[in-house]
């Protein structure tokens, strides 16, 4: 049994490093688009009560995102 668990150790290891290595280009990815997102200039919602100026908002994030060909799981 020892000498099973000894024999799947690097592989475990290795399985480990590549899952944070991927981990750590995601993070990156995002860093990028949200970088991306900013260049855009999207207007800043201020949070008052105006539903014309969150319409606004709203439909200029939203083309910001379609200019960047952003999924659904990245908004």
């Amino acid at each position: 049994m020892e000498l099973m668990a000894n024999a799947m150790a690097p592989e475990a290891v290795s399985r480990t490093a590549d899952r944070v290595a991927l981990e750590a280009r995601r993070g990156g990815e995002d860093e990028l688009r949200l970088e991306g997102f900013m260049n855009n200039k999207p207007l800043i919602f201020k949070g008052r009560y105006d539903p014309d100026g969150a319409q606004t908002w709203l439909e200029g994030v939203e083309r910001i995102f379609g200019a960047m060909r952003c999924q659904d799981e990245h908004k």
